[in-house]
């Protein structure tokens, strides 16, 4: 598969103007398409604004995460650590300040792409971690903390998400491409990754959402079992 292979329509602002502890396990398995690579999403954490420790918008708006308070559909880019960015799909109405973090994915077009890029940014021997993690993934997919902002409903923006293609990503019914309504078939929730203790608690903050099984999800292997 190559970015021209996926040639089905970007998902609607309808589609991410819900809950976001709803849309996350829609996420999985979608198709992140643009810059010449095209980004399945195996791994997402949510990230519920002002009642979520663990979360930018925590402490209301400021300058640098006005976007997670705008409208659903663009992406919230930031740095992290000063190393390097990360993004998020802003969810629900504008004014909520909630996101979804692409942890991780796996390149599915463009992979030579893909790698110069990783390759210039640091060191990626395998296909498997060409996207597998946050920062990675974000490089692999040519976004950069300039790319705030950019909206995914915007056929100018030159980057959309498109509904999952992979048979084995969709609940019976579902065809290729169309608006998920149902979470992933293979769907595993645990504990947030990185965070301080308070926002990873696994009872309180359940709110990491993976392929059960994938390679190409990130983090440490007792997480993932």
């Amino acid at each position: 598969m190559t970015p021209s292979d996926v040639p089905l329509p970007a998902l609607p602002r309808e589609f991410f103007d819900r809950p976001v502890l709803e849309l996350a396990p829609l996420l999985l398995g979608c198709v992140l398409v643009g810059r010449g690579v095209a980004l399945r999403i195996t791994e997402i954490e949510a990230y519920v604004g002002a009642e979520d420790p663990g979360s930018h918008a925590y402490r209301g708006l400021t300058a640098r995460n006005a976007t997670m308070f705008g409208e659903p559909g663009h992406l919230y880019v930031y740095r992290h650590m000063g190393l390097h960015s990360c993004m998020n799909i802003v969810a629900d109405a504008a004014g909520t300040g909630t996101g979804c973090l692409i942890r991780a994915g796996e390149v599915v077009g463009g992979v030579e792409t893909a790698l110069a890029r990783r390759q210039a940014a640091g060191v990626c021997r395998t296909e498997r971690d060409l996207a597998r993690g946050p920062g990675r993934a974000t490089v692999a997919s040519g976004i950069t903390f300039a790319d705030d902002g950019l909206d995914l409903c915007d056929p100018g923006s030159g980057m959309h998400l498109t509904g999952r293609l992979d048979p084995q990503d969709r609940p019976d019914g579902e065809q290729p491409g169309e608006e998920p309504l149902l979470p992933h078939p293979q769907l595993a929730v645990g504990p947030r990754i990185g965070l301080r203790e308070e926002a990873s608690h696994p009872e309180l903050f359940p709110w990491r959402y993976r392929i059960a099984g994938d390679p190409t999800v990130s983090g440490p292997g007792p997480m993932n079992r």
